[in-house]
């Protein structure tokens, strides 16, 4: 490499940016005194070139002959004084901020460090170990790609269900995928995912973390590995553990020919990303990247100590959202997976540290979610917040601004207590499955805003929520169950494991139940992967460091769990089927502005079909209900401008233990009534019901039956009348 011609080369784009006759090289920071880019051959030799040209703190340099599958770092001189948040440190080969793809792992050692482990809080001594052989290193692209004419879905999001998957996690034990492709982006775009996802009838598949992400020490000591991927070093950089087809930029193709593929299908791709923090940790970390290039400018620091690091994320550090080049790397990235990775949408985890201004307090207005939603490309895009951090005022949910939609907590926790007869949940419940007006403010936002879920990857499973009352994570090196349940759980009789034939088919139903409900709700739907064959993680509530059997999904399936595969199949296609179940605005409910119409949007019903008053719904015992739904008055319309219209149903809840008898509304609401669902009784016949009928509702169950819109009234059919059983 010696001898390489170089010119000064451009200050934008940042990165390496590859044009067919050798690569631009350009770096931001403030601080540098000077900056060496770091070329590495395939033996591991390493040719320095220093960057000479500096424009607005931008470092640049471009080389002759330089191709993609290159490997790179740099090396930024400047002062290290930790006092005063300054952390250069020449010894350490850095990752490239803007690097597209990234090569190696991380060896955990000294070396890594601007310190000596002997003596860790010198705040003036400086670790001048050479770290080149222990860090991985940034990959120059090739940025050219046949997409073939590839089109985003555009599933409105009134429209949209979320499966949330890990791309390992969903193809390991996959019998169908070969076995050189499970657990990688190739793998995840086997046809036979593809047609799974498909036919399950999802829209859009939410992917866990593939930023390129390192290990933590810590864990790896343990013999666990981060399988979350919550500790991301790259966030232009597809995670190249995941790649099948090499490390050297090979990644970057294998990402998208993933997405191509599921844009084919029909299918969205969202990314949860993880821009609060980096893996880089506080102030006893290793040196990766930004801290050697920028400290003070790329992260939070504590005033008056900056030596230490503002945390809201609990990782060690928050990124300096306040910062304009933290605020053009950010945007930068996500514009970059939109619009040359071609994915529709992003899930931001502890997305309010995104919002927190100059004080440290949360502002749906911050230049963040400003630049976001003005920035032509990603304004198209699917936004969804993960509404809290760790900070004192970490909890925001419904304060994200109104084009975003945020994952709905209160929903999961008020489901959960509701299925397990908590008292006193009845009022909250009825509020969370009409899409929680309450949280989201109606006069600005609408039901898409609600991401409703019951499980989610932290946390119980499906199958898990029903079968342990306390959490068992031995295999994390915690304790065992330490008797409390904060995961709102309920085992059925049993804790884990049973052959107790009663308590199977409660937790068989109990699952059934939580489908249906959130099928049936306003908002939008989220399912965990694998629930829809009710994968267990043994009780592991909390299975991040688990890349193993705990986590990954068995497709094995038992009889149960085939049938409960075509049950959520059949909800989630009941959901698609009917507007009624996701209305783009809320319900009216009684007082309308319309009141030239008789019949509510909404109405809630007692058990004995009596329109419900205040006191009904203050009886802390109350745990059921029956809901009409107005399918002939829907205030929205369809993409031609057609008003939607649909079918009358009626929705009843019994969270009690014992059965309870429903009589229907009066022929006023509908005159005929069939069973669509029935969570007791999934496989049982189709019965109709006229006005008035009572019919029972079995402990823990659900039923959902449909209004003469599908059974007119002068069909022949036969069905059920208050006096046709006497």
């Amino acid at each position: 490499m010696k001898g390489m011609h170089t010119r000064p080369g451009k200050s934008y784009p940042l990165g390496a940016t590859y044009d067919g006759h050798g690569t631009n090289f350009a770096l931001f920071s403030s601080v540098a005194t000077s900056v060496e880019l770091c070329l590495f051959d395939s033996a591991g030799t390493e040719t320095r070139i220093a960057l000479t040209q500096r424009d607005a703190d931008i470092w640049h340099v471009w080389v002759e002959g330089v191709l993609p599958g290159q490997r790179y770092g740099y090396r930024v001189h400047g002062p290290f004084d930790p006092a005063r948040g300054q952390r250069c440190n020449p010894s350490k080969v850095l990752l490239d901020p803007y690097a597209k793809a990234i090569s190696g792992f991380l060896h955990d050692d000294e070396s890594l460090y601007s310190y000596t482990f002997d003596n860790p809080e010198a705040a003036t001594a400086t670790n001048t170990l050479d770290d080149a052989q222990s860090m991985p290193k940034s990959v120059v692209t090739n940025p050219y790609f046949d997409w073939a004419g590839d089109r985003h879905p555009n599933i409105p999001m009134d429209e949209t269900i979320i499966y949330e998957t890990h791309v390992r996690g969903i193809t390991a034990l996959d019998p169908l995928v070969p076995s050189d492709l499970r657990g990688t982006y190739a793998g995840m775009a086997h046809p036979s995912v593809i047609d799974h996802l498909k036919a399950l009838g999802v829209t859009s598949i939410e992917l866990m973390p593939v930023h390129h992400f390192i290990q933590d020490s810590s864990l790896q000591k343990k013999g666990l590995a981060n399988y979350w991927g919550y500790n991301s070093i790259g966030f232009f950089a597809p995670n190249a553990a995941y790649s099948s087809s090499g490390d050297r930029g090979e990644q970057v193709g294998e990402f998208k020919q993933m997405v191509r593929a599921y844009h084919d299908a029909g299918l969205e791709i969202l990314l949860d990303v993880v821009y609060n923090h980096t893996a880089e940790g506080n102030h006893l970390g290793p040196t990766l990247s930004f801290r050697g290039i920028d400290n003070a400018a790329y992260y939070r620091l504590v005033p008056g100590d900056e030596a230490h690091y503002f945390d809201t994320t609990g990782t060690g550090n928050s990124l300096n959202m306040n910062s304009p080049r933290t605020l053009q790397l950010v945007v930068d990235s996500l514009r970059y997976w939109a619009e040359e990775m071609h994915v529709d949408g992003f899930r931001f985890d502890l997305a309010a540290t995104l919002g927190r201004g100059s004080t440290g307090a949360f502002d749906r207005n911050s230049s963040f979610f400003s630049m976001v939603q003005t920035d032509p490309v990603l304004a198209r895009t699917k936004l969804i917040a993960e509404p809290w951090d760790t900070g004192s005022d970490g909890y925001q949910v419904g304060g994200f601004p109104n084009t975003w939609s945020e994952w709905n907590g209160r929903y999961r926790d008020t489901a959960r207590d509701f299925w397990r007869s908590q008292t006193s949940t009845l009022p909250v419940f009825a509020s969370r499955i009409t899409g929680s007006s309450d949280i989201y403010q109606p006069e600005r936002r609408k039901p898409a805003a609600s991401v409703n879920f019951i499980t989610a990857h932290d946390g119980f499973t499906l199958r898990d929520l029903v079968s342990y009352n306390g959490k068992h994570n031995e295999a994390n090196g915690e304790n065992g169950n330490d008797g409390t349940n904060d995961n709102r759980s309920w085992n059925c009789g049993v804790e884990g494991p049973t052959t107790v034939r009663d308590v199977e088919d409660l937790r068989w139903r109990q699952m059934r139940n939580f489908i249906s409900t959130l099928m049936v709700s306003q908002g939008v739907p989220m399912i965990l992967g694998g629930d829809e064959i009710g994968r267990t993680q043994q009780g592991n509530n909390n299975a991040y460091c688990q890349d193993n059997a705990i986590s990954w999904y068995d497709w094995d399936l038992s009889p149960e769990q085939k049938d409960f595969q075509k049950f959520v199949r059949r909800m989630i296609h009941l959901r698609r089927k009917h507007p009624v179940f996701r209305r783009e605005t809320y319900f009216e409910g009684r007082e309308r502005r319309d009141t030239s119409k008789t019949i509510p949007q909404i109405e809630w019903f007692d058990h004995t079909g009596t329109i419900m008053d205040r006191a009904d719904w203050d009886h802390f015992y109350a745990l059921s209900l029956m809901v009409f739904l107005n399918g002939h008055d829907i205030p929205d319309v369809d993409g031609r401008g057609v008003t939607k219209q649909d079918s009358d149903f009626l929705l009843i809840y019994n969270a009690f233990y014992e059965p309870i008898a429903f009589t229907l509304p009066s022929a006023a609401y509908s005159k005929k009534w069939r069973t669509v669902v029935d969570t007791f009784e999934p496989d049982g016949p189709t019965l109709a019901y006229g006005a008035g009928f009572t019919l029972t509702a079995q402990p823990y169950s659900f039923l959902l039956l449909e209004g003469d819109a599908a059974t007119k009234p002068d069909q022949d059919d036969d069905f059920l009348t208050p006096n046709s059983l006497e």
